[in-house]
């Protein structure tokens, strides 16, 4: 599905339209061309804020380095999923809390964020097979923002939209640096392709325990109509 900006209005008739029954979830999304992690995050934001958590934000938030601590551990805990940190410290992605475990984890320091550039200001940089696969993860994760997703891994808005039209044309593969050698097929190792698959599976359990709590968020509804 795209991605773009939508309008405070169109988040609110989703919205609506999901409490008083008149289409269903997997209406909305092929009306709307909207994922329905979003439509979960708009319900999330409307109820937690009001209309105004449905607006775009138009600058970059402020994170403390006791902040991050506080959300990195959180997470590492097991008492909390990615998401639920994401929403209790007000992150805007899951690609965002990633980079400040893969900081921690990797004994980095966890600097206080300071007001940024937009993404699409962020320069090229050089990278190999395995980030290009990450970082088109969280692209498509994400819904295609390619913005945050370029901000949170430090490469151009470019690069990020030509490698994800090369993987949705031929696959990982394409995602191969062609210039030079010929680089092995057996190049990720079997500890790479492991954590791979454990990011695949670690997003599918996000899903789905956001697609029960959002089923369970219908179930209080329909029960409050009756």
């Amino acid at each position: 599905m795209s991605k773009r900006a939508r309008s405070l209005e169109e988040k609110f008739k989703v919205i609506k339209a999901l409490e008083n029954g008149t289409h269903s979830l997997a209406e909305l999304e092929s009306i709307y061309n909207v994922q329905h992690t979003s439509i979960y995050d708009w319900i999330y934001k409307y109820e937690k804020y009001g209309i105004e958590g449905l607006k775009e934000s138009s600058s970059w938030r402020k994170y403390s380095k006791e902040l991050k601590l506080k959300a990195v551990k959180d997470y590492l805990s097991g008492d909390y999923s990615l998401r639920e940190v994401t929403r209790k410290y007000e992150i805007p992605s899951d690609s965002t809390l990633r980079q400040w475990l893969k900081k921690y984890n990797g004994h980095r320091e966890l600097n206080d964020t300071g007001k940024r550039r937009s993404g699409s200001m962020t320069k090229g940089r050089k990278t190999t097979w395995k980030e290009r696969i990450e970082i088109v993860q969280d692209a498509l994760a994400n819904e295609k923002n390619y913005h945050q997703t370029a901000e949170d891994h430090k490469v151009s808005y470019q690069q990020i939209y030509q490698w994800v039209r090369k993987y949705e044309a031929g696959g990982w593969d394409a995602l191969k640096d062609r210039r030079g050698r010929t680089k092995s097929e057996e190049e990720l190792t079997s500890e790479e392709k492991m954590k791979l698959e454990m990011r695949r599976i670690e997003k599918e359990n996000e899903r789905l325990r956001a697609e029960n709590a959002f089923l369970k968020k219908l179930e209080e509804i329909e029960r409050r109509q009756k």
